[in-house]
């Protein structure tokens, strides 16, 4: 068997801002909610990843989390090729590889 991520959710107290910055990297995202769940915004990436960006609650509190991107040097937000290191509004350590 053979595994691969589908979705991959981040709860933020700054989702708004959380957006801006994943949308910065190159994501587009579309507004969801599933049947009586909170609003969110989703994400779905080439090769299937969906990224969901949920307002944090008490229930579901930000956590840690370092997450990974590859870019094309086109697509990139004004970085330099080669491996960066940015940290998105809740703290979180974001890897960035523009190629």
């Amino acid at each position: 068997m053979r595994a691969r991520a589908s979705l991959l959710v981040i709860y933020s107290t700054r989702a708004e801002e959380c957006r801006d910055f994943y949308e910065e990297l190159g994501l587009g995202f579309r507004e969801e909610r599933h049947g009586g769940g909170h609003e969110h915004v989703a994400a779905e990436l080439p090769g299937g990843l969906v990224l969901e960006i949920y307002p944090a609650t008490a229930e579901r509190a930000t956590g840690f989390l370092r997450i990974g991107f590859d870019l094309d040097g086109d697509a990139s937000p004004g970085l330099p090729r080669g491996r960066h290191v940015l940290v998105d509004p809740d703290g979180r350590k974001v890897e960035v590889n523009v190629r």
